[in-house]
């Protein structure tokens, strides 16, 4: 199985990578998690992003806050997907790094989460690798059918409650 590579800005941003983290160890899914900055640390973004294929990545998750341009400077340095995380800050609630991660130039393409979202890209991440692989396929149903019941069980019983 391919893994999952996961790059944040700052360590700032570790919370919301625990999201991602977590529900990929749920899935049994392998990744690595690094701190790298697009501005701070550009040539060790840039060499991890030029060789991930080569390590063995399917995909690569970058979250970032503010400028937000590390799933940027990522995707820029790859044929892999890229999927953006725009994590909220102090400075504009994160819709800064919801547009920052957002709004690529033609062919340099980034899938974006919503801000904080590190639960559904680590989701959206198991989707992409789940095309070649069955198994993550029906790991991917269970999960989509228990989190249905979970539903569908809160809703018996707030009838029960209120019928």
């Amino acid at each position: 199985m391919k893994k999952v590579g996961i790059i944040m800005g700052s360590d700032s941003d570790l919370p919301i990578i625990r999201k991602a983290t977590d529900m990929l160890t749920q899935l049994e899914i392998p990744f690595e998690v690094h701190i790298y900055s697009a501005h701070r640390t550009p040539d060790q973004a840039r060499d991890f992003a030029r060789n991930a294929r080569e390590n063995g990545f399917g995909v690569l998750i970058a979250a970032a806050g503010m400028a937000a341009h590390l799933a940027g400077a990522i995707a820029a340095n790859t044929t892999l997907p890229v999927i953006g995380i725009p994590c909220k800050s102090a400075a504009l609630d994160g819709m800064d790094a919801l547009l920052s991660t957002v709004m690529m130039p033609s062919g340099i393409p980034v899938a974006t989460v919503a801000i904080n979202g590190g639960a559904n890209a680590a989701l959206l991440a198991a989707q992409m690798i789940a095309i070649e692989d069955q198994g993550l396929a029906e790991k991917l149903n269970a999960k989509r059918a228990a989190d249905a019941q979970a539903v569908l069980n809160k809703d018996a019983a707030l009838q029960a409650e209120f019928h």
